[in-house]
């Protein structure tokens, strides 16, 4: 079993995240929670959000479909006034469906910029004043290792994921003043239940196996892993720039 470590800068921190409900999220939000945070989380999944709160206490859910903009300030006001203003926040939330470039109309890539990009610069928008008045934080951003592989087979998907780059380099300028931090997290093929449900197959393992520089596959709990250290005063001096956990697959 790993020795992880244990950050106590992190004990009694706040920390706000978009989907937290299941795969990656889930596993940030019991790391985080193992770690003595306090931990709100907004998620579209009323039950799998209850059922976190429910297995971790003091964990605070609010359901919220993130690409209602008016519905996820209101999210955000719960859990500020459940918890407080956020020392942290995870901009996790993301759904990789697949879609042939062919067949992507007008208001498809609209609603695949709402569900993997456009919440997540209003997340900061709604939670950055709070962490300046406290004198400082740190965002993470969510990316992904899909167009730095060149990826196919979800143009729009791959598209947004890049453009996260860009947002945390430029509010990475924008709040660095305020002592906010802006980075994103890289994750290569995570394997998480969606995944295994609906792409792995031998063929595909070990095909990927074969581009990654290390021969194991990636669990969600290495995600979390480098999240909690993002998070934590040990990051410091580390802002606009991208942390990747993908074994050397790009």
């Amino acid at each position: 079993m790993p020795n992880f470590a244990t950050y106590p800068s992190l004990k009694g921190k706040t920390v706000f995240m978009t989907g937290g409900a299941s795969g990656i999220g889930a596993e940030i939000v019991a790391a985080f929670a193992d770690q003595g945070a306090r931990v709100g989380f907004l998620d579209i999944d009323a039950a799998g959000g209850a059922a976190m709160a429910a297995r971790f206490p003091g964990v605070v859910h609010h359901t919220c479909d993130l690409r209602d903009i008016d519905a996820l300030r209101a999210g955000f006001d719960a859990l500020s006034t459940a918890l407080g203003p956020a020392d942290v926040l995870i901009n996790n939330a993301a759904r990789d469906d697949r879609h042939d470039w062919r067949d992507v109309t007008p208001d498809y890539w609209d609603e695949r910029q709402a569900t993997n990009l456009r919440h997540m610069f209003f997340a900061i928008q709604a939670v950055a004043p709070g962490m300046a008045g406290q004198g400082g934080g740190s965002i993470i951003n969510m990316g992904s290792n899909s167009w730095w592989e060149a990826g196919g087979g979800f143009p729009a998907y791959a598209t947004a994921k890049a453009a996260v780059h860009g947002l945390t380099r430029t509010m990475a300028r924008d709040l660095g003043g305020d002592r906010i931090r802006v980075n994103t997290v890289v994750p290569g093929w995570i394997m998480t239940d969606r995944q295994k449900e609906l792409w792995v197959t031998e063929e595909s393992i070990e095909k990927h196996r074969a581009r990654q520089c290390l021969p194991d596959l990636i669990d969600p709990v290495h995600v979390a892993r480098m999240v909690l250290f993002l998070a934590s005063d040990d990051a410091m001096m580390c802002t606009a720039n991208n942390y990747m956990v993908e074994a050397g697959s790009i």
